[in-house]
């Protein structure tokens, strides 16, 4: 066990999946003061980002100021986890989440949540508050969405494919991209792709049944701000805020960003 920021953080591993299919994801559990009722956070990272990440380090440490547990977590091929990074897909990644929100709410307690998902996460939010809407025992009390990608692989990828990666993705499965967040290339798959279109959340009204707050840069050079606008058109039944931030990036790391995200997290879970 170690401490962090003055609560008990749980370093710890659950394996998800059966027989070839199963992998250990590291999971990271602050636990709440005693007593403490507000709603507990559970952090969705992009893709290829971790739980060590500044966002999700100062979302866990906001769950220490206010008291309450906080959930994070690495995707199998992410961080500590096990398993290969091509080996993953949306279905693959939202198990281990679902996987890890079930591990909480036996450990912690962990039975009202606001998921807070970044990019990719976004999207694993917005389907893992579906799956969960079957649970009795689990509550979503919010979602902060930041920089959401929903669909990227079919509405952001799949359009701007090169004739040099489409054939790349024939041929050998997969194709290579130059991002400016490391020196390792992104990769995409065909698997991720294929996958991506059975989990479109794009296609109707999106129900989530509670609060959501957006966070959007409008100089994202990787989600255009546009994609954020028409995610909230499909949450037309819910109680949507959407802030537009006229000089963020995608990462929207920046302290002022992290503010942002951070108060939007807290009304959430305080139920304001």
């Amino acid at each position: 066990m170690t401490t962090t920021n003055g609560n008990a953080a749980t370093a710890d591993f659950i394996t998800v999946g059966k027989g070839g299919e199963a992998r250990r994801i590291a999971v990271a559990l602050e636990a709440p003061a005693a007593g403490n009722a507000l709603a507990h956070f559970v952090w969705l990272g992009g893709y290829r980002s971790d739980m060590s990440g500044t966002k999700a380090v100062e979302l866990a440490a906001l769950a220490t100021r206010l008291g309450t547990g906080c959930v994070r977590f690495d995707y199998s091929g992410h961080g500590a986890s096990g398993g290969a990074f091509v080996d993953g897909t949306i279905s693959r990644w939202l198990e281990e989440a679902l996987a890890v929100i079930g591990h909480a709410a036996e450990t912690l307690g962990s039975r009202r949540l606001v998921l807070v998902g970044s990019s990719m996460g976004g999207w694993i939010a917005l389907r893992a508050v579906a799956a969960l809407a079957a649970r009795r025992d689990i509550e979503v009390a919010g979602l902060v969405l930041i920089a959401p990608a929903p669909d990227f692989t079919s509405e952001l990828i799949e359009p701007n494919l090169t004739e040099a990666e489409r054939t790349a993705l024939a041929e050998r499965g997969q194709f290579e991209e130059p991002t400016p967040y490391g020196p390792e290339p992104n990769i995409y798959t065909l698997k991720l792709i294929e996958d991506g279109r059975r989990n479109r959340v794009l296609d109707g009204v999106i129900e989530t049944g509670c609060p959501v707050h957006i966070l959007q840069g409008m100089a994202d050079p990787d989600v255009p701000y546009a994609h954020a606008v028409r995610l909230m058109e499909h949450l037309s039944g819910d109680d949507v805020v959407l802030t537009m931030i006229r000089d963020g990036d995608h990462r929207l790391s920046r302290p002022q960003d992290i503010a942002k995200i951070l108060d939007a997290a807290e009304v959430l879970a305080r139920g304001d």
